[in-house]
């Protein structure tokens, strides 16, 4: 059942800027998440083990955000809103209950610029608010003139396997859906790109993986793709590091001690794993022509 509760404050100002994702605000109308992915960093004791069990509405979320950019655009601070940070903006109960969409529609009165990430092929439903955004928000200054208008999609993907889909995030539309509709917002006029994050050691970012990861979104015309390796987090019941080595256990046990050796001292992977695929990164961008960053 869907919990609800009442927030002071939805719309959070970011100290500086992320290079990737241009946050200059990050909007979260939910908390906790029903796609409950594994190796998801917001994991936890606050959540346990089943995301979806804790999802929450922020029920005067609307009254609380139009008075937030109110503020802000009286002051002239615009900047990029990103939806979302910490929850998928389109999880399956935003269908019915249309709080992204009611969200959008004051984000349109108030001309912000907007960075939809996602795993779902819901966001079509809104194209139409998406397609006012983009030709009226106001950029922030030192962005004009570095993008053709005020709306950015980027599709989340860790693999293009349903099947691994449903091992590591399976609340998630499948990624199959999502390349349909990844395929229908590459048709519009936004920034549409692709967020690669987290890839799977051994699994989804091998050669033979990333190479069909880059192929396809080549085809698809794709403005950008945004790669990295995973981090996992944490030593109890509901963290990241725990079901995921759980899940690696049980459907690849032979990975298990690899993973077992790479995150046993740390929630990253080692240095000179990260630095070859980092090298591998810049071999697959200039091969495929490809950004490797939204501007």
């Amino acid at each position: 059942m869907l919990r609800e509760k009442e927030v002071k404050s939805v719309l959070n100002k970011t100290k500086q800027r992320d290079s990737w994702f241009l946050d200059d605000y990050t909007l979260n109308l939910y908390s906790s998440c029903s796609f409950n992915c594994l190796y998801c960093y917001i994991r936890g004791s606050k959540y346990g083990v089943n995301l979806a069990e804790k999802l929450t509405r922020k029920v005067n979320s609307l009254a609380v955000l139009d008075r937030q950019l109110f503020n802000r655009a009286k002051k002239k601070q615009y900047g990029f809103i990103v939806l979302s940070s910490a929850t998928d903006p389109y999880l399956d109960v935003d269908e019915h209950i249309q709080l992204t969409r009611e969200a959008l529609k004051i984000i349109l009165k108030y001309k912000f610029p907007v960075h939809i990430i996602t795993k779902s092929h819901n966001v079509l439903r809104d194209v139409d608010l998406l397609r006012e955004i983009h030709h009226t928000a106001v950029l922030p200054t030192d962005l004009d003139g570095k993008l053709n208008g005020g709306t950015i999609v980027s599709f989340s993907f860790s693999t293009l396997d349903d099947e691994v889909a449903k091992i590591f995030e399976s609340g998630a539309n499948p990624p199959s859906q999502r390349l349909k509709a990844l395929a229908q917002i590459t048709e519009e006029s936004f920034k549409t790109g692709v967020s690669l994050m987290p890839l799977l050691p051994f699994i989804s970012d091998t050669k033979e993986a990333l190479d069909e990861f880059y192929l396809t979104f080549s085809k698809l015309k794709v403005d950008y793709i945004l790669p990295a390796t995973i981090t996992l987090f944490g030593q109890n019941k509901g963290d990241s590091k725990t079901l995921v080595l759980r899940a690696i256990e049980k459907h690849y046990p032979h990975l298990y001690k690899r993973y077992l050796n790479y995150f046993a001292f740390s929630s990253e992977l080692p240095l000179y794993y990260r630095l070859a695929f980092d090298n591998k990164m810049k071999e697959l961008h200039q091969q495929y022509q490809i950004k490797r960053s939204i501007i």
